[in-house]
């Protein structure tokens, strides 16, 4: 599991220990809403409270002793609430537990840890995308070749690639919200949900203290579509990193570099050519979205259980749930640390601009001749022509391919504009003059 490697606050999360904490409250609380109701005598409810007390001064103690009862019991809520009945140590402790089902605490409990964790990843994106906003002003205005096919297309900027990167994760950040809330709800009514011992006050109780909402109806557990669509915001949120991962990782191809992830002192690249500095962490974020997307099918698999509940979930959401939180939480890490460490090069943007010999402003010539009266086909040919010529020209292994000079050079080009207008418009300028209203369109600010 990846969950060593996540930050301490989301192991905390899905600990053993906080599990039983968050079991421990929901029993105490379902005692007091009893006693509210007269099921329960006051005094009781006092000595199950000394007990869950006791209880959760020593958790580790607690998970060891339920532990221990469970490998006889075969049954981990029993070995629980028998733990806890130890501890109580007094007739009251027949209250424990009192009308309750296992899922009522089970579900009850897993909707607050994946409360607990949204909470927490929310936090974690705030950082990754404060350190891209930072990357994203410093390189408003670097000019780099913009892409598509993996060809040069037009011109924009580096810092335009950020800005879209903050804006995608803010995405992110409103799915993972959202999940969170459609997430928080838990149930408190009984073996098949129809409050058959337990009246609706005892679950309204539970769930308000808790800061959760009772389901609206339940079979014995909360239905799984709300916590697949928690996963699948988890999914989601993996693949935007995954889509930035790829992006960095082909600018730092060698006959691109434009940008480099961080090569940390003492770091090696390849155990056979010492001259290796590979993406590494960029292709661990792509290899760790994977696992991601593979564990919201199986939370999409769990959805379809057997009438009023089976278990075939149970075992799947122990190892999906807590590893897809821990493991976005430390994708979320690595991508902090490479943005603030990333190494950009705008000498090479500045170069790689000039692979393609000013082509770029093909579709700039186009509508500029357009403009001039031809029609869009005969302008097309026009331009693309001269494209092809300039391409020639390089391939012929010649020094002076050039697209501007090409246009220069052809009188059906040249005849329709005035000296200098072809290299006023064939600029990187021209490309770049909405850039602030871009990054203002994304709520970063431009100083």
């Amino acid at each position: 599991m990846i969950a060593r490697y996540s930050r301490p606050a989301m192991r905390e999360v899905w600990s053993e220990e906080n599990k039983f904490r968050i079991w421990l409250g929901i029993e105490l609380l379902a005692s007091e809403a009893l006693a509210r109701e007269k099921v329960v005598p006051r005094a009781d409810v006092e000595k199950v409270r000394a007990g869950v007390e006791r209880s959760l001064a020593d958790l580790p103690g607690l998970v060891a002793r339920a532990k221990e009862l469970e490998r006889t019991l075969n049954h981990d809520v029993i070995g629980f609430t028998t733990a806890v009945t130890e501890r109580i140590n007094d007739p009251a402790s027949r209250w424990l537990h009192f009308g309750l089902t296992s899922s009522d605490v089970v579900d009850t409990a897993f909707a607050v840890q994946l409360v607990q964790s949204a909470k927490l990843l929310l936090e974690a994106f705030k950082t990754v995308r404060k350190a891209v906003a930072a990357r994203a002003r410093e390189h408003r205005m670097t000019p780099c070749i913009g892409r598509s096919h993996g060809i040069h297309a037009e011109p924009t900027t580096f810092g335009l690639k950020l800005a879209l990167m903050y804006d995608e994760l803010g995405r992110a950040m409103e799915r993972i919200e959202r999940a969170g809330k459609a997430a928080a709800v838990g149930k408190v009514s009984g073996a098949v949900g129809t409050s058959a011992h337990l009246s609706p006050m005892v679950e309204q109780h539970v769930c308000r203290k808790l800061g959760l909402r009772p389901a609206p109806l339940a079979t014995q557990v909360v239905q799984r579509d709300i916590h697949a669509e928690f996963m699948g915001a988890l999914a989601l949120a993996g693949a935007s990193l995954e889509r930035w991962a790829v992006e960095f990782r082909h600018l730092q191809r060698t006959e691109v570099l434009e940008a480099e992830e961080p090569f940390t002192r003492g770091q090696k690249g390849s155990s056979a050519m010492p001259h290796k500095r590979n993406p590494i962490t960029w292709e661990r974020i792509t290899g760790l979205a994977r696992v991601l997307r593979g564990n919201a099918v199986a939370a999409l698999e769990n959805v379809a259980l057997w009438h009023e509940r089976d278990i075939s979930h149970s075992s799947v959401e122990r190892i999906v749930f807590p590893d897809s939180c821990t493991l976005l939480d430390y994708m979320l890490g690595l991508v902090e640390r490479m943005m603030t460490g990333l190494n950009v090069y705008p000498e090479n943007m500045r170069r790689n601009l000039g692979l393609s010999l000013g082509m770029w402003n093909s579709q700039t010539v186009l509508l500029a001749l357009i403009r001039k009266g031809l029609t869009r086909e005969a302008a097309y040919e026009l331009v693309q022509r001269n494209a092809m010529q300039t391409w020639a020209t390089k391939h012929a292994g010649r020094d002076d391919a050039d697209f501007l000079a090409q246009l220069r050079a052809d009188p059906e080009v040249d005849r329709h504009f005035a000296p200098g207008e072809l290299e006023k418009l064939c600029s990187v300028g021209f490309h770049l003059k909405h850039v602030n209203a871009r990054f203002k369109a994304v709520g970063l600010k431009t100083t």
